[in-house]
């Protein structure tokens, strides 16, 4: 969803984070879960909260 709000294409972001395309694209799908590491690098790289990656909004305090 982030990627594509930012008109980034999986390769682009593939490059910038040194994994395949394919990678990412299973990330995207579900088909496989990101590591800790790659979730700080996914974090940084949009500049979004690991919460928000995950969850799909930021965390709130209760």
């Amino acid at each position: 969803m982030i990627r594509k709000e930012r008109n980034l294409n999986q390769l682009k972001v593939a490059m910038d984070l040194n994994i395949s395309r394919e990678a990412l694209s299973h990330y995207e799908n579900g088909k496989r879960d990101p590591s800790l590491d790659m979730l700080n690098k996914l974090s940084e790289y949009f500049n979004v909260s690991i919460d928000f990656l995950i969850n799909g909004k930021e965390f709130e305090k209760k």
